[in-house]
């Protein structure tokens, strides 16, 4: 079938691509529609590695998909061909031990798309397990089911913060996943929204789709301390950090309130400095994440409902024929870009 494949470290192509698949009784095939591309995906193609996952041989890309169901499997009652549906993108181990405890999330024999050796969904079809295969509220389109992928890690993001309404929380970060995580965030009862970053570009896209619901801080311009103590003069309840930046990481016990948390969602590329004293001395409980566990239905309910308004992400699209065009515009991190999405 017709393909993304990342032949090697800067090298995509669309191609023919095999990918054997067999339809299982719990199973569901699909037909691919729109696909979001992913940093991830952009980090693969340019350093061909994340970590100790690298690239060995032609990998198709893409993990953040939704499509139409064209074929169930003998078992599946809850779908149907002919529905419109979103996947998770990671499969576990059903028997694992962490599955069994409910943390699929953190099997770590899971399949990722688009995880090497795992080929992802940048293809005409894929099959799929059905209890990760999420059919799409009439009044979400597929579009917005491609979307659902990256606003979990959100929404799952203001779920371990445990948010208690009129909260108030600073997001460090304006990328993807800072500006979901914000949107999480007041979907799930804060009061006021902070994000900051350090490009004017990003918090200007921020300011143009949510500066009605978002107070945007430029921390390069403005003294970001001082500008957060104007919204929450004790500092902020929560602080989701989702930069990894490490100077970031290094201090930011001084934006969370005594007795205040802060979520850890942006990942360092290696160990970084931490101020262990400033977060004893306020007792800020300090929580991460790994992507996300049971958020597809919340989720969906969440942008069905508009609590959660994720259109305006979608800032350039691109067609299949494209795609290796979508790759280098992706790469070249257009500060204009929160979301390219592929379609097919």
């Amino acid at each position: 079938m017709l393909a993304v494949v990342l032949e090697s470290k800067g090298v995509v192509a669309l191609r023919d691509f095999g990918v054997e698949e067999h339809l299982g009784p719990n199973d569901v095939r699909i037909a691919i529609s729109h696909v979001g591309i992913c940093g991830s995906d952009v980090h693969y193609f340019q350093h061909g590695n994340i970590g100790d996952f690298v690239v060995r041989e032609p990998m198709v890309l893409g993990h953040e998909a939704s499509g139409t169901v064209t074929e169930v499997g003998a078992s599946v009652i809850h779908l149907q061909v002919g529905d419109t549906v979103c996947m998770e993108p990671g499969i576990p181990d059903f028997s694992s031990i962490e599955t069994l405890e409910g943390m699929y999330n953190l099997d770590p024999s899971v399949r990722f798309w688009a995880t090497p050796p795992i080929h992802g969904c940048l293809r005409e079809s894929v099959v799929h397990p059905a209890s990760l295969t999420f059919k799409l509220p009439e009044n979400v389109s597929p579009e917005e089911g491609a979307l659902v992928e990256p606003v979990s890690i959100g929404v799952y993001s203001a779920k371990v913060a445990e948010i208690e309404p009129a909260d108030t929380a600073l997001v460090i970060g304006a990328g993807t996943i800072g500006l979901v995580t914000a949107l999480g965030a007041l979907a799930s009862g804060c009061s006021q929204v902070i994000v900051s970053d350090i490009k004017e570009e990003k918090l200007d896209l921020v300011r143009k789709f949510y500066g009605n619901k978002l107070v945007c801080i430029n921390s390069a311009k403005e003294n970001l301390l001082e500008a957060v103590q104007k919204v929450a003069p004790r500092g902020v309840d929560i602080l989701f950090e989702a930069s990894g930046a490490p100077d970031v990481l290094k201090d930011f016990t001084r934006y969370v309130c005594p007795g205040g948390k802060a979520v850890l969602i942006g990942m360092p590329v290696g160990p970084v400095l931490f101020d262990v004293v400033g977060a004893q001395a306020k007792e800020i409980s300090i929580k991460t994440i790994f992507r996300y566990r049971n958020m597809y239905p919340r989720t969906l309910n969440l942008i069905s409902s508009g609590a959660l308004e994720v259109k305006p992400l979608v800032t350039h699209r691109y067609e299949m024929r494209d795609a290796v065009e979508a790759f280098r515009f992706a790469a070249s991190a257009p500060a204009d870009a929160i979301k390219v999405m592929v379609s097919l």
